[in-house]
């Protein structure tokens, strides 16, 4: 079962940007923001990966370290490695970028291992290394900012009491996208899941309570690309 207390490494069969390879164990200490995209989703090219670079514009890198894995389930022989290097240097994306491990005609290695939905998406790790975020679809720029703000003030060996009290005041300071923007995407969607997916791992069951939930929450208003979207 998914442990977001303890989530699994990005699982890559190489890197882009990078001269050597990263990993999430590396970079504990820092937040860590992952920007989920693939090369044949608009969602990511209008929104995952600018936010992305405008991120690590924003943010010291020893402090926040900003990656892409591009994370292809589709017309793979249109997303080759090539293919997705050509895209990064011709849109000046200097971010580094993880290449989802393939696995035959099954999901890509990573995308299996966080059971993940679709693209765009955004992964938000702590200075200890736990999951504290999932996006699923473009999520503004103010709510991340404040949500990356609010990672970095905790210190890595920051007790719980703290994450939880930073987290409620977020919880409370955030304005609920979904309470103001409900998005139905009704049967022409072909997305063949559910947007509010739940990866059925709170932290009750892990003894540790954030104060929040870590299923699948929504971003702006937009399609998202799953494995059953029909184009």
């Amino acid at each position: 079962m998914f442990n977001p207390e303890r989530p699994p490494e990005i699982i890559a069969q190489r890197w882009l940007n990078s001269d050597t390879k990263r990993t999430l164990k590396a970079e504990k200490g820092k937040v860590v923001v992952v920007a989920v995209w693939q090369l044949l989703c608009p969602g990511s090219q209008k929104f995952g990966l600018p936010q992305a670079m405008r991120l690590r514009g924003a943010f010291d890198e020893s402090e926040v370290a900003v990656f892409g894995l591009h994370m292809p389930f589709e017309r793979l022989e249109e997303q080759t490695p090539e293919k997705v290097e050509a895209y990064l240097q011709e849109n000046g994306v200097t971010i580094p970028v993880a290449l989802d491990k393939p696995n035959g005609t099954e999901l890509p290695e990573t995308m299996k291992a966080y059971e993940l939905q679709g693209t765009p998406a955004l992964l938000l790790f702590d200075r200890q290394g736990r999951l504290r975020r999932h996006y699923l679809g473009a999520v503004d720029d103010f709510r991340l900012g404040a949500e990356v703000m609010g990672l970095l003030i905790e210190d890595k060996d920051s007790p719980r009491e703290m994450s939880i009290a930073i987290e409620r005041k977020l919880a409370a300071a955030l304005v609920d996208p979904e309470a103001h923007h409900h998005h139905d995407h009704g049967d022409g969607c072909g997305c063949g899941h559910d947007h509010s997916h739940d990866h059925g791992h709170d932290h009750h069951d892990h003894h540790h309570d954030h104060g929040h939930d870590h299923g699948i929450a929504h971003g702006l208003p937009g399609h998202v690309h799953g494995p059953d979207c029909k184009h």
